[in-house]
């Protein structure tokens, strides 16, 4: 049913954005041996920083904070495979096989160990680094990762409101001949209370529909692009035509989840860590709204004594809807990691 092959893969590199251009960002592949990784970095201007995109996010998700981050950090941000420009390698997505890919890309493109902030999943993936690949890592940072909840069976039985996105994601996404990438917000509910929903609008779907077959009628062999739209609509669609839905059924179907045991993951890490906590309700006809509880939290930090904890009242994407926040709890932690990195030498 999956073409084997990124159709997108062999693009060249391209930054749209101005203001990341201007901040001296380059795009570029690193082929670990197994898939070919695309990433964007930064100026050498301090330590470096690698981010890691939440599930079908690629490196765009970060535009609003490279800039900013460029100024005190050497910045890689990394389109994980199955994303962006990278490969896809449809029956080949888990925690083991993703999770070796950064390992080779921290080991051979960067000089020396970094802090690994991942939103998400791409926050789990950073906690494997830490527990796999130790010496790779100066810090981590888990910003919104889904702990403890994206584990089986508690994903898919008890906090199963995430589970039935990704659910409702491979149903739109996986028929590459006749599929409407529209239809990934058609039907898409939000609980706001455990009696009212929010509903995307259908005219927006329709809308939108009718855009994106516009946009691949002049433009067949590129990436969604959707002018006059606001930015979150632009990104989530271009990442959206450059995801394989196979990565999201892997989750659905179990593939995924082999090398990655939360508790045993957090017990092995000794690295700083800075835990970073968005909004989340539960509901009782939905289960967990968001990618953590407070339980969840405070069992982190039980885990990893050094772990530092940080609400930040926002969306589940927090670098993109509170960027400012973000960079400044990210800056921060960075400050305190070379802090004891320089205590240590002495």
């Amino acid at each position: 049913m999956y073409p084997y092959r990124n159709p997108y893969e062999d693009l060249p590199g391209e930054i749209e954005s101005r203001a990341v251009r201007k901040a001296g960002y380059r795009e570029l592949r690193f082929d670990t041996g197994s898939v070919r990784l695309n990433y964007v970095v930064g100026p050498d201007n301090g330590p470096p920083l690698v981010l890691l995109p939440a599930q079908t996010g690629t490196w765009q998700s970060y535009e609003r904070v490279l800039p900013t981050l460029a100024r005190h950090h050497r910045v890689y941000a990394v389109d994980v495979r199955g994303h962006g420009k990278s490969t896809w390698t449809p029956g080949d997505y888990s925690w083991a096989s993703v999770g070796a890919d950064v390992a080779v890309f921290l080991r051979e493109v960067l000089s020396e160990p970094s802090i690994v902030s991942g939103n998400s999943s791409g926050g789990l993936l950073a906690l494997w680094c830490a527990s796999n690949v130790p010496e790779h890592v100066a810090g981590l940072v888990l910003e919104d990762a889904p702990v403890f909840s994206a584990e089986m069976p508690r994903f898919r039985d008890t906090d199963r409101y995430v589970y039935e996105g990704l659910r409702h994601a491979v149903v739109a996404l996986e028929d590459f001949e006749h599929r409407d990438l529209a239809d990934y917000l058609r039907g898409q509910t939000l609980p706001v209370s455990e009696t009212r929903v929010k509903r995307m609008p259908v005219w927006f779907v329709r809308l939108l529909s009718r855009r994106i077959r516009a946009d691949l009628r002049k433009r067949p062999d590129r990436p969604i692009r959707l002018r006059g739209f606001p930015w979150v609509v632009r990104t989530l669609f271009r990442s959206l035509s450059m995801f394989d839905p196979d990565f999201a059924r892997a989750f659905v179907d179990g593939r995924f989840y082999a090398g990655l045991d939360h508790t045993e993951a957090l017990t092995r890490t000794r690295c700083p860590l800075l835990v970073l906590h968005g909004d989340w309700h539960r509901f009782p006809a939905y289960g967990l709204v968001g990618a953590m509880d407070d339980d969840d939290a405070a069992r982190i930090q039980q885990l990893v004594p050094q772990a530092e904890y940080r609400r930040i009242a926002a969306n589940h994407v927090i670098h993109a809807y509170r960027p400012r926040q973000f960079v400044n709890a990210l800056e921060e932690f960075a400050r305190s990691v070379s802090g004891r990195d320089g205590a240590q030498r002495e």
